[in-house]
């Protein structure tokens, strides 16, 4: 029963990703205004806007036009409830739990805003680098997954820093832009939740997955090396590698 009413909530939770995935690149209120259908523009109701169940009930289409509903809501509310079951199989009703909840809903916010409009909105990544360096105070810490203070400032600064250098540099050799500013402070989410040490780790498991992502397009000539990629998902997923090996990480600085 636990399970699933943290599959519920996730969900909720996964649609209100939605409204901030669909809202915030054109700088729209998440908080106020309903919800309508990109198509005919008429207001979604209530019964037609529960957590993947509307969905499936309507068959991926508006009630009133029959215009198809991106699946992209279907799968953003699918992927933020199966990870909050996931967590909580892990975790259980902890403090960790709670953090890894408010880290999902952002990164999955930023995961989908970047891969299609390659922008890393502030209004998430500021909340989260704060909330990142004051749960290092707290006395019941996860310790095993969560830096001191110390180096949770360290690792945000350095994490910011680093992304900046490869921008400068970047910028001096080739006379354009290479990153943005919004990857650097991504990084630095990552360093304040998770440490200095988990920065060098996070870019190579990111830029091999990019990397490898990206061969296919490169050998069809459909990119080019120097072609823009939204750099912020494979940030995500390279720390997601580097949570997911963790404990044998630092078996192995041990």
């Amino acid at each position: 029963m636990s399970y699933i009413i943290v599959f519920i909530f996730g969900s909720i939770w996964g649609s209100f990703s939605n409204v901030c995935i669909h809202r915030i690149p054109d700088n729209l209120s998440v908080i106020y205004g309903r919800s309508h259908c990109p198509a005919c523009k008429k207001q979604i109701k209530w019964y037609d806007n529960i957590p993947l169940l509307s969905f499936i009930i309507l068959k991926a289409q508006c009630r009133d036009c029959s215009a198809k509903i991106n699946t992209k809501y279907f799968m953003v509310e699918l992927i933020t409830a199966l990870s909050f079951v996931f967590i909580f199989y892990l975790f259980g009703l902890t403090s960790t739990s709670l953090l890894f909840f408010i880290l999902c809903i952002g990164f999955v916010i930023i995961f989908f805003i970047d891969l299609k409009h390659f922008i890393i909105p502030n209004e998430i990544t500021y909340p989260l680098i704060l909330i990142g360096f004051l749960k290092s105070f707290d006395p019941n810490l996860n310790i095993f997954l969560f830096p001191n203070f110390i180096n949770s400032l360290i690792g945000g600064l350095f994490g910011y820093i680093i992304i900046w250098l490869i921008i400068f540099i970047y910028k001096k050799l080739r006379n354009k832009e290479g990153m943005g500013l919004g990857d650097a402070k991504l990084l630095s989410v990552i360093g304040f939740w998770f440490g200095w040490i988990s920065i060098p780790f996070v870019i190579f498991f990111s830029s091999a997955v990019a990397l490898i992502s990206v061969i296919p397009d490169l050998i069809k000539n459909k990119k080019k090396l120097s072609s823009q990629i939204p750099f912020g998902p494979y940030l995500i997923i390279g720390c997601l590698i580097f949570l997911f090996l963790n404990e044998q990480i630092k078996l192995f600085l041990n």
